[in-house]
């Protein structure tokens, strides 16, 4: 297979003379082709195991309510424990490499461990088809990129397009996952990249569509969301679609906070990662005994919020219900330790929060609006944005879900409003690497914006004008220095002594019994630094002198000393830029 590979990679170079960014789109269609290859075989396993514990396949939640009640609350338990074991083995598997996708491409080398991999993608296999409140798209997702990474290796790419060709894997799995193609493309370049540059996006977007295109001739493929036909919005409406989105906005840190809190909290247990697991899925299942709607991933029930018009409607007592405790089982499931992911299950908060924001709309103005569904759908792309800190993946995403120009309006508006508010309220994020990269844009922000007033020090070897030369003597002895500043009475700077000066005075066997500073004073000797530089500045004066610090005087016009600012604190800070830029 690598000879095969490697003979058709060089025969389309010299045939062709393509360079390695046209192959990389060949890949990239390869690519495409397996993830999508990754997500029906994890989908299928799924639906698998499910038959072999219950008898049954489809909705997790219908699996639910056709089990009694003992089985609902032993069976996520039960799987919890399963999942804990192979997380466990995971652990014990020695790697060179980070088994985290998004580390793998944005910081590493693109090296994603196969058995590792596999066995945290059993675990993850074991929660979901038990009834673990968790997505399936994380795995599907790992699963896809560890496909391109096993690619890349065999065909010895360097880390760089290594790197490129697991992104590409990944949108290939978030679009197998979401049918969303654009969308799969955006939210790869957008959130693990960091950047949308037409060198990587051409691929991540070719493997994108090649994945959709493969999981649409699939006999028994369907979205994983049905649409309904999103309506008209006219007039004043579109307030209302805002109001939601600051809701949103409001609410998708406080569902980060309550999944990190629960992480916290069961890793402060120092339990056995099966039992921490088995106790997770257990009290998910206590929670089923009387809202079975909290098994799985949200899909059917939120498919049921889009139709409600055309099916029984629910009432907002009901739907609050469901959101209240399905938050706190996806909360126990993955502060647990449960491998998944969090996408669909905010997903499942964000039309839980548009139709009770529908149905608030409709109480207050009846029958002048749209029904709930359409807030509903709204609320998906807002709260995705405001959690995921990536609004145009999900203004996207909810457009190619929906394939209706009537509600790109309101979701625009919605998820930009909720993006900025969640923005305000913390830098909470859904994705870790999210996390480091806004930290990071604000050290970056933060050094180029420090002035040398933030790196000032006291300055110990300062002398009066009428400073014997024995104090300047002793004070040269005190410290290792090549300069002690002269200053007035009123402390305004004067120039420098020079050691130099000094030595040759002694060397010469002058009469120094007489001398003062002002005999040996040098008045432009040193550059002068002022509160008001900035990094760039003062670093052009450090370039031009030899010692380790300069002095700071108040301003141009006032010469009042201030201190010193040390070469090593603006070194150390204009490294820190770079290391940021980087």
């Amino acid at each position: 297979m690598l000879s095969v590979l490697l003979k058709y990679r060089f025969l389309f170079r010299r045939r062709f003379g393509a360079s390695d960014e046209h192959a990389m789109l060949l890949w990239a269609a390869l690519i495409g082709l397996l993830g999508a290859c990754a997500t029906i075989a994890f989908r299928d396993s799924i639906l698998g195991l499910q038959e072999l514990l219950t008898g049954r396949t489809g909705s997790l939640v219908e699996i639910a309510k056709s089990l009694p009640w003992y089985a609902r609350m032993l069976l996520p338990a039960g799987g919890g424990v399963v999942a804990g074991i192979f997380l466990v083995l995971a652990k014990r598997v020695t790697v060179g490499a980070s088994s985290d996708y998004m580390e793998a491409i944005s910081i590493g080398d693109g090296n994603i461990p196969v058995k590792q991999s596999l066995l945290r993608s059993i675990s993850s296999l074991s929660s979901i088809a038990t009834g673990g409140s968790i997505g399936r798209e994380g795995s599907m997702v790992h699963l896809a990129a560890m496909a391109a990474s096993i690619v890349g290796r065999i065909v010895h790419f360097n880390p760089q397009r290594l790197r490129l060709l697991v992104a590409c894997g990944a949108a290939a799995g978030l679009t197998s996952a979401y049918n969303a193609p654009i969308a799969g493309a955006f939210f790869i370049s957008e959130i693990v990249l960091g950047s949308i540059a037409m060198r990587s996006f051409g691929p991540i977007l070719v493997a994108s569509v090649v994945a959709n295109i493969t999981m649409r001739e699939l006999p028994d493929y369907k979205p994983t969301y049905e649409m309904p036909t999103f309506p008209a919005i006219f007039g004043a409406e579109v307030i209302f679609f805002v109001a939601l989105g600051v809701l949103c906005g409001v609410a998708a840190p406080q569902f980060l906070r309550l999944l990190q809190f629960s992480k916290r909290t069961f890793q402060r247990t120092s339990w056995p990662m099966p039992l921490r697991l088995g106790i997770g899925g257990l009290m998910v299942g206590i929670i089923s005994i009387w809202v079975p709607q909290v098994w799985g991933n949200g899909y059917s029930v939120v498919n049921s919020l889009l139709h409600a018009p055309l099916q029984a409607p629910w009432s907002w007592t009901a739907v609050l219900v469901i959101l209240v405790f399905k938050i706190i089982a996806t909360a126990l499931t993955t502060g647990s330790g449960a491998v998944g992911g969090v996408f669909t299950p905010a997903l499942f908060v964000g039309a839980a929060l548009g139709y009770l924001a529908g149905l608030g709309v409709d109480q207050l103005l009846p029958g002048s609006t749209s029904e709930p569904f359409a807030y509903a759908i709204v609320g998906m792309g807002a709260f995705l944005a405001a959690a995921t800190g990536a609004p145009l993946m999900a203004i996207l995403m909810i457009f190619e879900m929906t394939l209706s120009y009537q509600v790109v309006l309101p979701l625009m508006l919605s998820c930009v409003v909720a993006y900025f508010v969640a923005h305000a309220i913390d830098d909470t994020a859904m994705y870790e690497i999210t996390m480091k990269r806004n930290r990071d844009a604000k050290v970056r922000q933060l050094l180029r914006n420090t002035h040398m007033r933030d790196l000032i020090k006291p300055a110990n070897t300062v002398l009066p004008v009428t400073a014997s030369f024995e104090e300047i003597s002793r004070m040269f002895l005190q410290y290792p220095v090549k300069y002690i500043y002269i200053v007035d009475d009123q402390n305004h700077y004067q120039g420098v002594v020079a050691l130099q000066d000094v030595t040759s005075a002694l060397l010469d066997k002058d009469d120094t019994s007489m001398m003062s500073a002002m005999d040996f004073l040098q008045h432009d000797c040193l550059h002068l630094i002022t509160p008001e530089m900035t990094l760039g500045q003062a670093l052009e004066h450090f370039m031009a002198h030899q010692g380790e610090r300069l002095p700071t005087v108040e301003s141009g016009m006032r010469s009042q000393l201030l201190g010193v600012v040390y070469k090593s604190s603006l070194l150390d800070a204009y490294f820190k830029l770079n290391r940021s830029d980087d």
